[in-house]
């Protein structure tokens, strides 16, 4: 650095109260400064604007983050990242922390100490504090298939989701089923309400009720979509087809199905979400809504990297199409919605 980044250094550590060397511990991600005294730095760098001057290098990796491994929809996102990583000459490392909501308190120490080329974090959000960590760092971010609804400012590539509710319950309604019930993600997930939004839409559009006992929330495992099913399938009116918001609980729906002895679909149509490997080796087959999750890893990353570059692109948020696949899961309504083989 020139003479004029030094002063003005100096003058914020004399203004922190803390030496120089301590001032740069902070900006280059060093942990080994009290956290008080890291806190009082990082406020007074932010009001000032100071930034790490770029310096021509980056990391040699992108860090992809991850609260579960949960492989029947992850390989996909990783293999996405992966790819555009390699082909600019990078790897990639995988971090498994915190939960859907945010990566744990103590990721982004470790995230600066390895000072990746770019940080993709998926089903996801960060704190201010930890956004403002890693710009100050130049490390760019995105954000895959966020919970919340993130700030303008923060990058994230998305799917089409009310469309894919909308497109799932139309299939159904088309095979004339009027009796739909909709098991969504998680009440706290963004893509959940989106997913159900696009089921209300349809549902409404076709001048069809919602019965509230049709709609539930779960948690996008085959044990949430197994136990609503089981109740739903208990109502006096049941329902004839339910739309699954993930194809973890398509499955478990058929489980709580087969466990009625009702037959899928003879009995009942599913449809799930995400169009994972196993929906074409399910039996039967599963119909679902593709969601491209390939590509929103790829092109999570290549926003990502372009940041990085100081590209700026013409938005910073992108929702990817999504369509329906439809396989053995779903049927005509039967003429007389038969209860279970006795």
């Amino acid at each position: 650095m020139g003479d004029t980044t030094r002063v003005t250094l100096a003058q914020l550590a004399r203004e922190a109260g803390v030496s120089i060397a301590t001032m740069s511990k902070v900006l280059n991600g060093r942990t080994d400064v009290a956290a008080t005294t890291r806190a009082r730095i990082e406020q007074l760098l932010a009001e000032h604007g100071y930034t790490r001057r770029a310096t021509g290098r980056r990391g040699d990796h992108v860090e992809l983050v991850l609260h579960e491994l949960e492989p029947s929809w992850s390989a996909d996102l990783i293999t996405g990242v992966e790819t555009v990583a390699a082909h600019a000459g990078l790897s990639m490392v995988l971090t498994l922390s915190g939960d859907r909501h945010a990566p744990g308190d103590d990721w982004i120490d470790g995230a600066l100490r390895r000072s990746p080329a770019a940080v993709i974090l998926v089903f996801s959000d960060l704190a201010r504090a930890h956004r403002d960590k890693l710009k100050r760092r130049g490390i760019p971010f995105v954000i895959v298939d966020p919970s919340g609804d993130p700030a303008a400012d923060v990058p994230a590539v998305g799917s089409a989701n009310w469309s894919g509710g909308l497109a799932a319950t139309r299939h159904l309604i088309e095979l004339g089923h009027r009796r739909i019930a909709a098991i969504t993600g998680p009440p706290d997930a963004l893509c959940s309400h989106a997913r159900l939004d696009g089921y209300r839409s349809a549902m409404n559009a076709a001048g069809l009720p919602v019965h509230p006992d049709w709609v539930r929330f779960g948690d996008f495992h085959p044990s949430g979509g197994e136990v609503w099913a089981r109740q739903l399938l208990a109502l006096p009116d049941r329902p004839t087809a339910i739309f699954a918001g993930s194809d973890l609980q398509a499955i478990g729906v058929i489980a709580a199905a087969r466990a009625a002895r009702w037959d899928v679909p003879g009995d009942l149509s599913v449809v799930g979400y995400d169009d994972i490997p196993l929906a074409r080796w399910f039996s039967p087959q599963l119909t679902t809504v593709h969601q491209p999750l390939r590509r929103m890893g790829e092109e999570a990353t290549r926003l990502a990297l372009r940041l990085g570059e100081g590209g700026q692109p013409e938005t910073l948020r992108m929702d990817l199409a999504t369509h329906l696949v439809v396989r053995e899961s779903t049927a005509p309504v039967p003429t007389d919605a038969p209860g279970p083989e006795t």
